[in-house]
């Protein structure tokens, strides 16, 4: 810490310390800033793992101690959302942008659309003093993770990857390699990680970590006891177990109170799997894939013991858009000029602020979309629903209606709408057709709501 920051953390502390119940607003001052300056970042992106999935979210099936540790000593964000599937979803924590400003509107888009131009998280956070790395999934994005300006990657081929019987090629910092019976890819890439913190550890790090688990196809885990068929469900334990070494290395390295610690899923449920994915007895509207709530609310936990305060539960909205910004504050990095960027800092809450949260998430995939703040919802087509009863059902509102909130609410959405023309950005891109608005009346569903807005979006 240089002279000026010991300065202004001696300042701020005093402060704190005058104002009422000066303790409590010390600690918060001192949490601020972890111990060692700039916080390391590790971004673990869970695959098809939706908020049915983890224990602590309130799932009735699957257990998993370690990562709801990790929510007893952070945050639990109740309402972030991704895109549907995970090319898209990819794309925006990557850019901090749309997919109509990218063209990253499909999982097929990537290769074809997207413009090499658009510049990513570790571009932004190298010139603030990051060394960065990229481990595991990254076949819907173009090129090679090196070629977006990531120092150190391990990338494997697909989605879903275990054992060698599947696709066993890989690529480390550029060299091929091939996966060896009995290794699995898991375990490599947590090595990988590990071996990447070790190294690092004196110097600010990002960690992008995209695992493996739990796409499909579902196999057994090394943990898997003989005569075992609940593959899914040893899948979730050994994502969890994963999730805790990595913590438990930290800890040893003595970085833990300096890193913060972000674990999501990248979309919802697999639709297979979505049924038995229920949350206090209840399914999700809608799965992986579907422009629905289970389609893009996924779990989220935002840990450092240095900087977030502990066992807290936030209902901010969040969407993916929105990480860039976000560890670009935390890390002191500049955004790009000439970008523009979608995404909202919310570094305040992880710091223990209140800040303003964003009001509204928008939500796209292949040429469809919506709008949505806390209470409702507006799709692309003007069709309105209202989420009281979210995530598990989605009331159509009369486009009629006599509801005073509900016609403000469909102003103000149909505002922000005509304000971004996703449409206009879409039609830059193939398949990009905006979607014609409905002039009928919306039918009421029944209870889970899913089947008629998944039906009307053609998904």
């Amino acid at each position: 810490m240089d002279r000026r920051d010991f300065l202004k953390a001696a300042m701020l502390s005093a402060a704190a310390l005058a104002l009422p119940g000066g303790v409590v607003a010390a600690d918060n001052a001192l949490a601020a800033a972890p111990k060692g300056g700039k916080p390391n970042i590790i971004f673990i992106l869970s695959d098809d793992v939706g908020y049915g999935d983890i224990g602590c979210f309130g799932s009735d099936h699957y257990k998993t101690p370690k990562i709801d540790a990790l929510a007893k000593s952070g945050i639990k964000f109740e309402q972030c959302y991704s895109a549907p599937l995970c090319g898209p979803s990819r794309c925006e924590i990557m850019t901090g942008r749309y997919p109509f400003h990218t063209g990253m509107i499909s999982n097929q888009s990537a290769q074809a659309l997207m413009p090499r131009t658009e510049i990513m998280m570790p571009k932004v956070l190298k010139p603030a003093g990051y060394v960065t790395a990229e481990c595991g999934k990254w076949s819907q994005l173009p090129l090679e993770p090196g070629d977006w300006g990531f120092d150190e990657y391990f990338r494997f081929v697909g989605s879903g990857q275990y054992w060698s019987t599947q696709n066993p090629n890989y690529t480390v910092n550029g060299e091929k390699k091939t996966l060896k019976e009995g290794e699995y890819f898991p375990d490599l890439m947590h090595n990988f990680v590990v071996n990447f913190i070790t190294k690092h550890k004196d110097e600010p790090f990002y960690l992008y970590y995209p695992m493996s688990h739990i796409h499909g196809q579902i196999l057994k885990t090394p943990d898997t006891k003989p005569g075992t068929k609940d593959f899914y469900t040893d899948n979730i334990a050994y994502m969890d177990k994963l999730v805790g070494k990595l913590v438990d290395k930290l800890d040893e390295l003595k970085l833990r109170e300096k890193t913060v610690i972000v674990f999501v899923g990248d979309n919802g449920t697999a639709p297979m799997r979505a049924d038995t994915s229920t949350v206090h007895g209840k399914r999700l509207s809608g799965q992986k894939g579907s422009l629905l709530e289970g389609g893009s609310r996924v779990p989220m936990i935002v840990s450092c013991p240095g900087m977030t305060p502990a066992g807290k539960s936030v209902d901010d909205l969040v969407d993916f858009t929105d990480y860039l910004p976000t560890f670009a504050e935390l890390g002191g990095a500049k955004l790009p000029a000439g970008v523009t960027i979608d995404g909202h800092s919310f570094a305040d809450r992880i710091k223990g602020k209140d800040g303003k949260p964003r009001e509204w998430v928008y939500i796209e995939l292949n040429g469809k979309w919506y709008v949505r703040d806390k209470r409702y919802k507006l799709t692309g087509t003007g069709d309105m629903y209202d989420l009281k009863n979210a995530p598990f059902e989605e009331i159509p509102v009369p486009a009629d209606t006599k509801d005073a909130d509900a016609i403000a609410s469909r102003k103000r959405l149909q505002a922000l709408l005509d304000k971004m023309n996703p449409a206009a950005g879409n039609q830059k891109f193939k398949g990009g057709a905006a979607p014609k608005k409905r002039k009928r009346k919306a039918k009421a569903t029944g209870a889970g709501g899913g089947g008629g807005l998944g039906a009307l979006l053609g998904l």
